[in-house]
């Protein structure tokens, strides 16, 4: 066992504080990493604030991890040590069900992924993430950074950037389609950012204009704010794709109508609370109202090759470890452009 010095929740709500953990000793398959750069995602506020249900305490959050190899285990075929590397939101799933063998493991039916963090592996200790030092992960659920991204963009796209090309993938965003992307945050500006590379035509909607030069800047070709009422009377009609980036319940009766036939409106923001529809809302037009959850390690790999391919990461603001819970505050007020990078040197 290695004991590293890492940022973590004490309990349910408590100010995230320093601490040290202990991470496994590298094992045939495993890859030691040197994490630089860890994304702060609404996900950690959520666990950290146990808002999405009963959760494991004390909880070292972050699944967006960009770092180096400095160990390997005797078995590992894939990296080397220096190689760049990346963790996502799953360290581990059963790798035997269909979903698994089709590179599907966020939807592990053989028990479920194993979370970066509040979770418990296979050996029966909890899982801790990036807000720390270091991390043993599996080979297997490890990615390569390319080298034309920087490790600190890179480090939300694996949350942030997968979250939201794995739908627009999915629902075929490309040319001659029209798709709106519901909220322009910390997945929003990912998701504007990929569907203008993937070559569709782009709409941001989003509460007010506060953001429209930047949405504009990063690809949209249109912004529109909800809050106006003749927005949803303009866009009646008009999307094959809405991505909803939005953590907060919305009137899906209203968010519907603005689909074409057979059009999809996409759910990765994940509220606390139940939402509300009336079915008429997708009977009528037969809409599909969906949902998706990351992606697999495959298709993590292709979208930072898609990234660095097409020039872009995230758009971050750096900060210190000190200011962890600072950031929190501002990320529910949406004071951030557009997402928080913890450089881990600092921790």
């Amino acid at each position: 066992m290695t004991t590293v010095a890492a940022y973590a929740a004490p309990a349910a709500k408590a100010p995230l504080e320093r601490t040290t953990i202990e991470r496994r000793e590298v094992g045939a398959a495993d890859v030691l990493i040197d994490i630089k750069f860890a994304g702060i995602c609404h996900s950690d506020i959520h666990q950290a604030r146990e808002g999405w249900g009963e959760a494991i305490f004390p909880m070292v959050p972050g699944h967006e991890i960009a770092g180096i190899v400095s160990e390997v285990g005797s078995g590992v075929t894939k990296y080397k040590v220096g190689d760049r590397v990346g963790v996502g939101c799953m360290v581990d799933s059963c790798r035997e069900c269909d979903n698994c063998k089709a590179g599907l493991e966020q939807y592990c039916t053989g028990g479920g992924m194993t979370g970066t963090y509040n979770a418990v592996g296979k050996d029966g200790e909890p899982t801790y993430g990036g807000y720390s030092e270091k991390i043993v992960v599996d080979e297997n659920y490890v990615v390569r950074i390319p080298d034309g991204l920087s490790l600190d963009v890179a480090a939300p796209l694996l949350c942030a950037g997968i979250t939201t090309y794995s739908p627009l993938k999915h629902w075929n965003a490309g040319p001659g389609k029209k798709v709106a992307v519901l909220g322009m945050g910390g997945l929003g500006h990912m998701g504007v950012k990929i569907a203008h590379a993937l070559g569709a035509e782009v709409t941001v909607l989003s509460q007010s204009l506060r953001k429209k030069d930047d949405g504009l800047k990063l690809g949209a070709d249109h912004y529109y704010a909800t809050s106006d009422p003749k927005t949803f009377e303009e866009l009646r009609g008009t999307f094959d794709v809405i991505l909803s980036t939005v953590s907060a319940p919305l009137d899906l009766d209203a968010y519907l109508s603005l689909l074409r036939t057979d059009g999809a409106f996409v759910n990765v923001g994940a509220p606390e609370e139940p939402v509300r529809l009336n079915l008429f809302s997708v009977i009528g037009g037969r809409k599909t109202l969906a949902g998706s959850g990351i992606g697999g390690i495959r298709e993590t790999q292709e979208m930072l090759d898609f990234c660095a391919e097409h020039g872009f990461g995230a758009e971050i603001e750096l900060i210190s470890a000190s200011e962890i819970n600072d950031a929190y505050e501002r990320v529910l007020a949406s004071d951030v452009r557009y997402r928080f990078v913890i450089d881990t040197a600092t921790i």
